[in-house]
């Protein structure tokens, strides 16, 4: 009986324990709290400083700069490295952009008191000149930086290009001799030259893997080439196809040099019959896929039909095509011949003949394929049906508008439906032109 009563007493501890433990995690930071009372207040300012510092890391940038307002101990946290290690610098006019800009006060405190801290800036400027001479008065600051990654991103054109070739050279210098660490860089559509980045080059060549300067006329094959013969490392490079020659190709697959891993390529035309496109050798195109066989060659092409002569006479080694304007037949029947490592393809229009032939033989020669998108064109449903047959599940991507889609004796759009999702083996639909 006497062992009896003391179970039920056990039993009836249980529950005691639990409301105890309740309690004890309810005040898990017993410093930040005058009592253990769910009722009483919280002293804010007594919160340890990692716990501020998770809860800044989560605010917007001007609710921090709120919240550092606070009391003294937050003002300390406001301020601690970590929170300045990545930065992004929003500089627009009021009058004339929707986008919203840092405070000027904010950016001479972070200019007095982080420049040492920052390593991953990054600049968001509207299309105003201002704003990116404005950008330029920030770089040109930075003269304790350790800066490893930087991205100049204009939302809208010209922006950098206005600025004057010698300011903007003169604010780059200023970071890519100071920093000395830099890895990524990401410099489209600015007054970037060849003098600068031979300053890159001579300060950061053991470091640089990143560079992405498309849209930057300035820069000549000479300049880019210095990069790639002294950035062994480099892994990403993004550039124009102007400045891509065959020597570029053959630095780029040197033994000293490390695998490239992506090269984007960017094709653009903005007056037709007014630029001559120069020809790749197969046998630089080659050498370079033998050193980098992983390597993803990503080309955009913005030209008119008839500038496209230079492009695919012979094999070469591109994995994703993509094609802002309209492309003929005859250009897309020279990619199945000579692209075999085509991995996605996007034509944005084409004309009214339809494509049926074409599809095939991509299907056909490029084993590879896993991503199709079709815009304006034209593809009877027979034809379609055909390629997806030839390619089935490895088409793992498969965007066609409906419009695109013709029928004819043997599919409806119905049919066609079932037909494709068979061959892919899930459920599948084409686009819909959305109504507004």
């Amino acid at each position: 009986m006497k062992r009896a009563r003391q179970k039920v007493m056990v039993e009836h501890a249980v529950p005691q324990t639990s409301q105890e433990n309740k309690k004890q995690k309810t005040c898990l930071y017993g410093s930040a709290f005058s009592e253990c009372d769910p009722h009483a207040s919280i002293d804010w300012g007594s919160l340890p400083h990692h716990v501020i510092l998770r809860i800044f890391q989560f605010l917007p940038l001007v609710d921090r700069a709120r919240a550092s307002s606070v009391c003294r101990r937050w003002n300390e946290v406001f301020h601690i490295p970590d929170l300045w290690r990545r930065f992004e610098f929003e500089l627009s006019q009021p009058a004339t952009s929707y986008l919203k800009s840092t405070h000027p006060d904010l950016i001479q405190q972070i200019i007095k008191r982080h420049a040492d801290h920052l390593q991953y800036v990054s600049f968001k400027v509207d299309s105003s000149t201002e704003s990116a001479e404005a950008a330029c008065n920030i770089l040109s600051q930075l003269v304790n930086c350790s800066i490893k990654t930087l991205g100049l991103i204009s939302t809208a054109k010209p922006s950098f290009m206005n600025v004057s070739k010698a300011h903007f050279a003169s604010a780059l210098t200023v970071v890519f001799v100071n920093s000395k660490s830099l890895s990524s860089i990401k410099i489209d559509d600015t007054p970037l030259d060849d003098p600068s980045l031979k300053v890159l080059v001579a300060n950061n060549s053991d470091t640089l893997k990143l560079l992405k300067m498309s849209s930057c006329p300035h820069v000549s094959p000479a300049g880019v080439l210095c990069v790639a013969d002294q950035c062994h490392g480099l892994k990403e490079l993004a550039l124009n196809y102007y400045i891509l020659s065959d020597e570029l190709l053959l630095a780029l697959s040197s033994e000293k040099h490390v695998d490239l891993e992506h090269l984007r390529i960017d094709v653009v035309s903005e007056n037709p019959g007014q630029v001559e496109f120069h020809t790749i050798k197969k046998q630089s195109w080659d050498a370079f896929v033998k050193h980098s066989p992983k390597v993803n060659i990503v080309m955009y092409f913005f030209l008119y039909e008839e500038e496209f002569d230079a492009f695919f006479r012979e094999e070469t080694p591109v994995t994703h095509l993509y094609f802002g304007r309209a492309v003929s037949k005859a250009m897309l029947g020279r990619i199945g011949l000579n692209c075999p490592r085509l991995i996605e393809l996007v034509v944005c229009a084409n004309g009214l003949q339809p494509l049926d032939d074409e599809l095939i033989q991509i299907a056909q020669r490029c084993k590879n394929l896993t991503a199709m998108g079709l815009g304006e064109c034209e593809v009877t449903c027979r034809g379609f049906i055909e390629f997806v047959k030839m390619c089935g599940g490895r088409l793992t991507q498969l965007s066609i508008m409906e419009e695109v889609l013709i029928p004819d004796n043997d599919y409806s759009l119905d049919r066609l439906h079932l037909e494709v999702s068979k061959h892919l083996g899930r459920m599948w639909f084409p686009d819909m032109m959305p109504t507004w």
